[in-house]
């Protein structure tokens, strides 16, 4: 398959320019095929399959032909491990590269084989320096320029993506990756009197972003500008650097605490996205030409300074976690969760490219937290590169395949969007600069329809306020006479006033006697009304009174009605437990006859404990195992598990029996964790585990906590409760293989987390599995051992990161002469987690003297040499290598190693 539309970065030179000021830009020609995802063998790839160079940019000066692209890919492959050496030495690598024409086949048979270009194809031989000059370098030196840069590694886990981009390199110079290598050029190009460089490094693990120099902040927000579509952390810790010493220490720690897992294909396999952000902020100075004085007498060109400029820009490494195939990967539990989200995210990513491909109205960045931070990396000035990393083995060719198509689809649709993205720009600064000339327009017209519309008013409330004048000065002489011809009139008194004054007090007599009959009049009147709302008040409260009898004798008669209806609810409940009784006795009596089918077909189902051991199902069993789920499914449904909960406490021991087969079936299944939890029934089984004596609910009811205890917020319920003395307790009084077994996975999930680690030990957790070894059943030995990697690998991660010091907790206890003894076990399962445990120990120099005397280091020494797990062998090694104690020793003994 040829990709198109992808052009080259600058080749090193001055600002990627030629000495007549254009780009440097390679020029290929069209492919000829214009569908993207069809393949192109190898036999018909001509010239004409080559790519064209990207568009110009809209920041380049305007007398550049082009700038350089501003998407690249690059393939690097990784080499073949021991194991592939041995397990695919009769196989021919599936990929052939031709780094001279930058293309890579991928063989489908001995025959046949599709080819594939990239801007860069690098051999297993390729160093890490020549790794950097081709994909990191021309980004680091866009971003020294004032872009914004990416450079992410996408690939199968275990194909050497973070031994790319995060290899510190301290013993090994030459071995230092891509982010060691940005911070050295950056640092050697800016000056710290005036520039900054600042970095922030975090993870996205399991949809949260979480930050690696400072894991207390552990849910950060991502802010989006809404005008410009930027993309930033400001919650994150954002930290100056002024030296490479000091930014090797911050990726040191920021390492510490990424979350990796062991898993059938890496040792340590990356369960998170690591993203390195580093904010350039570089001040520069300018300075224009100043044109010739008028007289023609100046000699020499003047220069006026400009204002200091502030440039800022943002590099971004992602480190993408492996994508991975579970039947492949081995991941079980809670490494398969974070699969799940990895592979999700993985795919969120996918889609939006495909949308991108297909010009898809709608492009799903808010899919994923990885899509949304990538979201301001792609288009527009930004310069992306992407490697992608393979491995030769045919067995993963599959994966390899995958990763290439990835590629191809980004090295592809990105140009598209570029395009796309420029075009818009260009319509929407001509579209600017339109509004910004009617605009001026416009406001012109304003101006002058406003000068001349303020004169037009001024004038009219000028001859307004000279009329209003000329009224006022004529009203004013109109009461000038009127005042005039008042002051010359006399009144005039007539002799009979003492005739008229009797007259007027008989007047005023009748007056006041008519105003007192008023009085009275009045008075009455209220009287009458106030007699008659009494009147009315007592009508109604006599009325509200009939109500009231009524109303009561209504609520008597539907009290009598409820009575009724109780007691004949409580006959149809009584009738409704007999049936639930019956059929709590038939489905227990059919899981009682699957599981003895099974033991008796040699391979046992494990409803009942942890995901993380293998559940063997027998073919012929199918169907049988099939109708059990459903009944118990439609038992779940028609019933409710509030009631199926409340038969835990029967007082008939054989309904409390059957009850709790029915509630651990349902724990078996991580949908129904959650509501059995809220529902109360882990406290309901633990009180089981305290009360009962029965040793049928202890193993059941161990085997429900086991699934429960798989859900991190559970097991500090389990603990909060006192779950782990009960199971202590209840392993101690235990004869049964299969009880040991399920209470033993309990307690190995409840030592698989980190904040439980003193209170587990300090309940007797250790010591309790330490106690089940006497059982020597292997299946109760392999959940043993399995818990007492899990305790070791987390003391192990907490010595790293520097919050624990001392002595192993499974040393002080007495686990390591048991662990010696099995290091070498039959059994592969408990072979296995004893020589990962033996390794985490081992990576604590506090341990190694007791490791020394036990005979741990024999153990180790054999580990490496000639353990069949090709991850736990390298792992025992480089161990040995890095203890000085262990050095120390093995050179006193006189053993070359």
């Amino acid at each position: 398959m040829a990709a198109t539309g992808v052009g080259n970065y600058r080749n090193g030179t001055n600002g990627g320019r030629n000495s007549s000021g254009s780009s440097n830009k390679a020029d290929r020609t069209p492919s000829s095929n214009s569908n993207p995802k069809n393949s192109l063998k190898s036999k018909s790839l001509t010239s004409s399959g080559l790519r064209k160079s990207a568009p110009a940019s809209l920041g380049a000066a305007k007398n550049d032909a082009g700038v350089p692209g501003r998407v690249r890919v690059a393939v690097r492959l990784r080499p073949r491990n021991s194991e592939e050496m041995v397990a695919d030495a009769d196989f021919a690598d599936c990929v052939e590269l031709q780094p001279e024409l930058k293309r890579l086949k991928l063989r489908k048979n001995n025959w046949d084989s599709e080819t594939y270009e990239f801007d860069e194809v690098l051999t297993e031989r390729s160093s890490q320096k020549r790794v950097y000059e081709a994909v990191a370098k021309p980004v680091v030196e866009s971003v020294l320029d004032g872009y914004n840069g990416t450079i992410m590694a996408y690939g199968q886990t275990g194909t050497g993506k973070t031994y790319t981009l995060g290899r510190l390199g301290e013993e090994d110079t030459a071995a230092r990756g891509i982010m060691v290598r940005a911070m050295e050029h950056i640092l050697a190009d800016v000056s710290f009197e005036t520039d900054s460089v600042s970095v922030s490094y975090f993870q996205l693990y399991m949809e949260t972003i979480q930050d690696l120099l400072d894991p207390a902040n552990d849910n950060i927000s991502i802010v989006e500008d809404p005008k410009t579509g930027d993309v930033s952390l400001p919650a994150a810790t954002l930290i100056e650097i002024r030296d490479q010493h000091s930014f090797v220490g911050l990726l040191r720690l920021g390492e510490a605490h990424r979350f990796a897992a062991n898993t059938k294909l890496n040792t340590e396999s990356s369960r998170s996205h690591a993203i390195l952000m580093v904010h350039v902020k570089r001040s520069v100075k300018g300075r224009d030409s100043v044109p010739l004085s008028e007289n023609g007498n100046n000699s020499h060109v003047g220069k006026s300074l400009k204002p200091t400029l502030v440039r800022r820009s943002k590099l971004v490494v992602v480190d993408l976690a492996g994508s991975e195939r579970i039947d492949k990967s081995g991941s079980e539990g809670h490494t398969l969760e974070e699969a799940k989200s990895i592979n999700l995210s993985l795919s969120a990513l996918g889609k939006c490219i495909n949308a991108l491909a297909e010009s898809s109205p709608h492009v799903p960045i808010r899919d994923s937290k990885l899509t949304r931070l990538l979201r301001d990396s792609f288009g527009g000035t930004a310069r992306t590169s992407l490697v992608i990393t393979i491995g030769p083995s045919p067995r993963h060719r599959g994966e390899t395949a995958s990763t290439i198509m990835f590629g191809q689809r980004l090295d592809t649709q990105l140009d598209k969007l570029i395009v796309e993205h420029e075009r818009q720009q260009k319509a929407f600064q001509e579209e600017i600069e339109k509004i910004t000339l009617e605009a001026q327009n416009q406001i012109a017209e304003v101006e002058k329809s406003y000068s001349d519309a303020l004169e037009k008013e001024r004038k009219k409330y000028q001859k307004e306020y000279m009329e209003s004048i000329k009224k006022l000065e004529e009203k004013w002489t109109v009461n000038q006479q009127k005042h005039a011809i008042h002051g010359n009139m006399v009144p005039i008194k007539a002799d009979g006033s003492d005739i008229a004054s009797r007259g007027e007090g008989s007047k005023v007599v009748a007056a006041e006697e008519m105003a007192e009959v008023k009085k009275l009049l009045q008075k009455e009147t209220l009287l009458k009304k106030a007699a008659e709302e009494e009147v009315n008040n007592l009508k109604s409260q006599l009325a509200q009174s009939k109500k009231s009898e009524a109303l009561g004798n209504t609520e008597i008669l539907k009290l009598h009605k409820m009575l009724e209806d109780e007691v004949c609810e409580k006959e149809k409940l009584e009738r409704e437990i007999a049936i639930l009784q019956s059929q709590l006795l038939q489905i227990s009596f059919e899981a009682d006859e699957t599981r003895r089918m099974l033991d008796r077909g040699g391979s046992e189902k494990l409803g009942c404990l942890d995901s993380e051991m293998p559940q063997l199902r027998s073919p012929q069993l199918n169907d049988s195992e099939n109708g059990d789920k459903a009944s118990i499914a439609k038992l779940f449904e028609q019933v409710g598990l509030q009631k199926i909960l409340s038969l835990l406490e029967a007082e008939d021991a054989d309904v409390r029996v059957h009850a709790v087969k029915v509630v651990a079936n349902l724990a078996a299944e991580e949908t129904n964790q959650e509501k059995i939890v809220e529902a109360g029934g882990l406290t309901s089984l633990l009180t089981l585990l305290r009360s009962s004596e029965d040793e049928v609910i202890h193993r059941v009811a161990a085997g429900a906590i086991a699934n429960l205890a798989m859900n991190e917020t559970n097991q500090e319920l389990i603990m909060s409760q006192g779950g782990v003395q009960l199971l202590s307790t209840t392993a101690a009084k235990a004869e049964d293989p299969q009880t040991l077994r399920m209470v033993a996975g309990a307690i190995a999930n409840l030592c698989g987390n980190d904040k439980l680690q003193l209170k587990l030990r300090g309940e007797g957790g250790i010591k309790a599995l330490l106690g089940m070894v006497r059982c020597r059943h292997p299946d109760v030995l392999a959940q043993v051992a399995r818990g007492i990697a899990n305790f070791a690998k987390c003391e192990s991660r907490a010595s790293t990161q520097g919050t624990k010091n001392g002595k192993s907790l499974l040393i002080e206890d007495g686990v390591l002469p048991w662990i010696v003894q099995n290091a070498n076990n039959e059994a592969s399962q408990i072979r296995r987690h004893i020589e990962l445990a033996l390794c985490h120990l081992a990576q604590h120099d506090k341990n190694a003297k007791d490791m020394i005397s036990g005979g741990a280091l024999w153990e180790l020494v054999r580990i490496s040499r000639d353990c069949s797990r090709d991850d736990i062998r390298i792992l025992a090694h480089r161990t040995l290598t890095s203890s000085t104690s262990f050095q120390a020793e093995l050179r006193r003994l006189r053993i070359d190693y």
